[in-house]
């Protein structure tokens, strides 16, 4: 039975007890991210996420560090385009603890100057970290050049110059304003009683409030337009993202293209894995994938290749595309990829932190808890017809957009 309430200052809950397990997973999810930023802000909400580990009114950054480690030091958080998430693994006897931890985080912590100043540098070297790599930038960049200057295509780590400029009052007044009760939800699972759970939780968070005003939110899709840029970089090889617009999270063809990205690109069997790598061997790494959002999303894939092969790779994509709108899939590609996606499904419900972010993610994405065999059902109904109208639809080859990493010229390409 899985538990969905709220606390008494609005933050909902999720607790699902699973008795034959000795762990507990709890994650926070608080709906804040790069795309509710702007541009003299962008990066504001990623450095919230590190300051939250860098001392409360109670504790020290030594002393929380010393903290996470005694409770096994599985305790970690991500900034992604429109959510922060807060989260951890800890053995049942340990959840009290835990929740301490992240209440006091959440309520106390201090974003002072002498620790922001210090953290800036941590998220400087971040930035750069990333930059460094070309396999991130070439995809990031993607996103960027395709929803221009919309804010969900803004860097999510943010500029150098913003993170240099942006103080602690700045990163108080914004948590204040988007860290609210109403953008709040703590999903639980494993071995854990539910009254317990939920005694520990309005203990340690009631302190939150809900919004009084709030900072920019998204509200219009951004509008996809298919750009193609190379970033010139000094690389050993190119680095490809080649993307078409996608769906939200919970579109209608959200099933139909997940199964279209399993066949085209998303695993070893797909065509572009077994064609384009294993038949030709023009590159090592080759894959597609969704990104999804609230309102909007892009299909994407990614490659590197030596300088000689660009050309090949990006035609062969393109191809195998037009291939699979003209001819449609097999029925044996279509029993691979259920077979795939419901082993995956199954299996994730063994493990407590899969379980704790599919809670969340689908209250927060549906409203609702969607039941495994109505997931499996959405699965079951895409036919090979419904890909290929999809395809022939929405995935024209003048809506490509492509960037490139390296020291290429795209002009060859087109």
């Amino acid at each position: 039975m899985i538990d969905i309430d709220r606390l008494s200052n609005g933050i909902q809950t999720i607790i699902e007890p699973i008795s034959h397990v000795r762990s507990v997973a709890l994650g926070i999810y608080v709906t804040c991210g790069s795309a509710h930023e702007n541009q003299e802000n962008n990066g504001i909400a990623h450095m919230i996420e590190h300051m939250l580990f860098k001392g409360t009114k109670n504790k020290t950054a030594k002393e929380l560090a010393i903290q996470t480690t005694l409770l096994g030091d599985d305790i970690n958080a991500f900034t992604s385009k429109e959510l922060t998430c807060y989260y951890a693994k800890v053995l049942d006897e340990n959840l009290p603890d835990l929740i301490e931890l992240f209440g006091d985080m959440f309520c106390h912590s201090l974003f002072s100057e002498e620790d922001l100043q210090r953290e800036r540098s941590v998220i400087l070297d971040e930035i750069d970290m990333y930059e460094d790599s070309p396999e991130d930038l070439v995809q990031e960049q993607f996103q960027k050049v395709v929803w221009k200057d919309h804010p969900l295509g803004y860097i999510i780590s943010g500029t150098k110059e913003n993170v240099n400029r942006i103080t602690g009052q700045d990163l108080l007044q914004y948590y204040q304003q988007n860290y609210t009760s109403d953008r709040i939800i703590i999903s639980v699972a494993g071995h854990v009683e539910i009254q317990e759970a939920k005694e520990l939780l309005e203990q340690h968070f009631h302190e939150i409030r809900p919004a009084d005003n709030r900072m920019i939110d998204i509200k219009e899709p951004p509008v996809y337009v298919p750009d193609r840029q190379c970033f010139t970089k000094e690389t050993e090889q190119v680095h490809l993202c080649v993307g078409l617009p996608g769906v939200s999270y919970n579109s209608e063809h959200y099933h139909t293209l997940a199964m279209i990205n399993s066949i085209y690109g998303g695993s070893s069997c797909s065509r572009l894995f077994q064609e384009i790598r294993e038949d030709k061997g023009l590159c090592y790494t080759i894959f597609s994938y969704m990104s999804c959002y609230s309102n909007t999303g892009t299909f994407q894939i990614y490659s590197a290749m030596g300088e000689e092969d660009v050309e090949k790779v990006y035609s062969e994509i393109c191809r195998i595309l037009k291939d699979m709108k003209r001819t449609s899939v097999t029925s044996e590609e279509i029993s691979q990829t259920m077979a795939q996606i419901r082993s995956e499904l199954l299996l994730s419900q063994e493990n407590t932190n899969a379980r704790m972010d599919q809670n969340a993610r689908n209250m927060l994405y549906h409203g609702r808890m969607i039941p495994m065999e109505e997931t499996l059902s959405q699965f079951e109904s895409v036919t090979g017809q419904k890909m290929m109208d999809y395809m022939n639809t929405y995935m024209s080859e003048d809506r490509i957009g492509v960037t490139l990493v390296g020291d290429y010229d795209i002009t060859n390409i087109f």
